[in-house]
């Protein structure tokens, strides 16, 4: 099936992830190169011109770092740490100089995602970087990563990254035009399946092996992360990144490959999560004020909005939101109960002298909020 063959199917987005790998930003191992990024940078400028968002999560660190140091065929842990530190810095350049807007790095370890307090200042991070129309570009921490701290592939990092960044679309960029019916490499009639309902055993059963010598993840890791992300409401592509037609279809709403559709939106998702699956340790009574910002103009809950607060919480904790005797939302709060009791009723610029830092604007962000 040719491209344009398979480019029929169409899908919106607001906010994606895209996920690229060591071979397309260092084709031969060896240091960092452009050709095979110049039309992902051209869609990441069409996509903003759009008003569309995005978060990069780049693979590369290691093979951009290594020629320079010489080392055994297969690296230690150690030296791969050390190719790392060097490549980063060659890997950022790399992106900022496709870029005439600011970019930003951010470096992961799975300690960084299980913790939740850093989960929460990650997330924080990432939404500021967006509202500031600066590009994030996210990589796991390989420098200072140990194996019991690797997420062992980007594809699935990939997956969480969408899970805190809230995007609705997950893009992952590999040597391939998607998800094959059979090994294309060995089997000239395969068949690209351009949608895919379901990753279901039969689904992962089809996964081969990695094509590139530089990547760690084969097409199980990636259908992993569709997995991971269509549980989350977050729709998934499989892409060949080697291709600038794929980023022309992807620039038209076209799929150029594979499809991963969740049963339920991430909106969907996220509100079925906060109301079914979190219990509310606490609660806060909110003001008349307040009420109408949540309902009518789908605002934040902000401190000064805040009258009284009831039970024992951490930051990243879900509550209810009240209003007199009326249960309104629940959501999670970005800050502990011990902290509301101090802040509650003061506006935002007033936080830093009561706590003593500067924190959170919002006591809970709209995207981690949903009316009931």
């Amino acid at each position: 099936m040719s491209q344009a063959e398979a480019a029929v199917t169409k899908f919106n987005w607001q906010r994606a992830v895209i996920k690229v790998g060591s071979a397309l930003i260092a084709p031969d191992g060896a240091g960092c190169r452009t050709e095979y990024l110049l039309a992902l940078a051209q869609f990441i400028n069409a996509s903003r011109r759009q008003g569309k968002e995005i978060v990069l999560v780049s693979s590369g660190a290691v093979a951009a770092g290594r020629n320079a140091m010489s080392a055994e065929q297969k690296p230690t842990l150690a030296q791969k740490q050390a190719m790392a530190a060097v490549g980063q810095t060659r890997m950022m350049a790399n992106w900022a100089r496709l870029f005439d807007f600011p970019t930003a790095q951010i470096l992961l370890t799975h300690g960084d995602i299980r913790d939740r307090d850093r989960y929460l200042n990650i997330k924080s991070t990432i939404r500021e970087l967006l509202a500031h129309q600066i590009l994030p570009i996210v990589n796991e921490n390989d420098s200072v990563a140990t194996e019991e701290l690797k997420f062992g592939d980007n594809d699935n990092l990939g997956a969480l990254v969408a899970l805190v960044a809230d995007a609705d679309t997950l893009i992952i960029c590999t040597d391939v035009d998607g998800l094959y019916d059979a090994d294309p490499r060995s089997n000239p009639q395969a068949r690209l399946l351009t949608s895919v309902e379901s990753v279901s055993k039969e689904i992962m059963a089809l996964a081969g092996g990695s094509g590139s010598s530089v990547g760690t993840g084969g097409m199980q890791t990636k259908l992993q992360a569709a997995q991971k992300a269509s549980a989350n409401g977050i729709q998934t592509l499989i892409v060949n990144g080697y291709k600038a037609a794929a980023f022309e279809a992807l620039s038209k709403g076209l799929v150029p490959g594979t499809l991963f559709s969740p049963a339920l939106s991430r909106s969907g998702a996220k509100k079925q999560w906060l109301r079914h699956s979190l219990k509310a340790k606490g609660k806060l009574h909110i003001d008349a004020g307040a009420k109408q910002a949540l309902i009518q103009r789908g605002a934040s809950l902000l401190p000064v909005g805040v009258s009284s607060v009831e039970g024992q919480f951490a930051a990243g904790d879900a509550v209810e939101i009240c209003f007199e005797n009326d249960l309104l939302a629940i959501g999670l709060s970005l800050f502990s109960a011990s902290e509301l009791s101090k802040i509650k009723g003061l506006q935002s610029q007033q936080l830093e002298t009561v706590l003593g830092y500067a924190g959170h604007e919002e006591v809970v962000h709209r995207d981690d909020l949903v009316l009931l």
